[in-house]
């Protein structure tokens, strides 16, 4: 089968490279470069950059509903459409160019966790499992039947930056299954179900503030959730506080309050506390926090947040 793969974000490596082994890829679609850095330097996907060196056509158009973009993906004359962390919405003539089918790789178990964030929102929200699903995609958001379904659980002390590289490789996988149904005509076409339907938003800082008065359990599901972007993050005066990592304590202290200690920055939830490992303040760099607060010691009873 000839395939034409569709994706941007670092999560759709893995599958891209399956394919390009073992599958005709007739081209990447994919976003246009972007300023990155300090010097804002015009920047390619990786996966673009993986593309060019394996001698595969790369195209990149600013707006995927334009009759232009629309008109060359339908030239490429692909059997099936890989999809996988493209960011942009995909209108009807391109979902239609795919002979067999229009596959998009989605990070969660639909319908639970539609929309840009699936990762982090189910870190944040205490799930035991996520997964991969692979769906048709039609034109609503993620709301195409289902093909396979791939459940993984969620660690426990995991963030959403290992999640992510976790399920980028589980999703090689799943697509690998699924295009093997489809060759063999044994795909399944399953609806999602009308109940359990929750969304994820697009990630902005703003997710990452805490509210030391959630709990001690909440405030590590974010610091776990936004690591490592867009950082969990509270206020220490006026400069802003990354937090990278923490610890977890049934020892009680006041919300946002710092609490005396000798092992690094304890900080008050309420129902416990929490121990800050791995931070980074403002106009600084990422370091540990022991290290830290031997060059900017936080007296005990100072209150963190924004």
């Amino acid at each position: 089968m000839r395939i034409l793969f569709i994706g941007t974000g670092d999560i759709a490596l893995p599958s891209f490279r399956w394919l390009l082994d073992h599958y005709e890829v007739v081209a990447l679609v994919t976003q246009p470069d972007k300023p990155a850095g300090r010097k804002m330097e015009l920047t390619p996907p990786r996966i673009k950059v993986e593309a060019q060196a394996r001698g595969i056509e790369v195209f990149q158009p600013v707006k995927m509903r334009a009759p232009d973009a629309v008109a060359k993906v339908q030239s490429f004359g692909a059997d099936v459409i890989v999809v996988m962390a493209y960011g942009q919405i995909l209108p009807k003539g391109v979902l239609d160019a795919a002979k067999v089918a229009c596959l998009n790789l989605h990070a969660s178990i639909l319908p639970r966790w539609r929309g840009a964030a699936p990762i982090q929102a189910a870190i944040e929200a205490g799930d035991e499992f996520t997964g991969i699903t692979v769906m048709y995609m039609d034109e609503g958001l993620d709301t195409g039947d289902m093909l396979l379904v791939r459940r993984v659980r969620i660690g426990d002390s995991e963030t959403g930056g290992e999640l992510h590289d976790r399920l980028g490789e589980e999703a090689a996988g799943a697509m690998a299954m699924s295009l093997a149904l489809l060759e063999r005509g044994e795909a399944p076409r399953v609806p999602q179900p009308s109940e359990g339907v929750t969304y994820a938003g697009k990630l902005t800082r703003e997710h990452g503030e805490l509210d030391f008065s959630k709990g001690r359990a909440a405030v590590h599901r974010c610091i776990r959730a936004m690591n490592p972007w867009p950082a969990a993050a509270t206020k220490l005066g006026a400069l802003r506080l990354k937090v990278f990592a923490a610890f977890v304590s049934d020892e009680r202290g006041e919300p946002g309050v710092v609490m005396p200690s000798s092992d690094g920055l304890w900080v008050g939830t309420g129902d416990g506390s929490i121990l800050i490992t791995d931070l980074q303040l403002e106009g600084k760099r990422r370091m540990d926090a022991k290290e830290f607060l031997r060059g900017h010691p936080i007296p005990a009873g100072t209150r963190l947040g924004i």
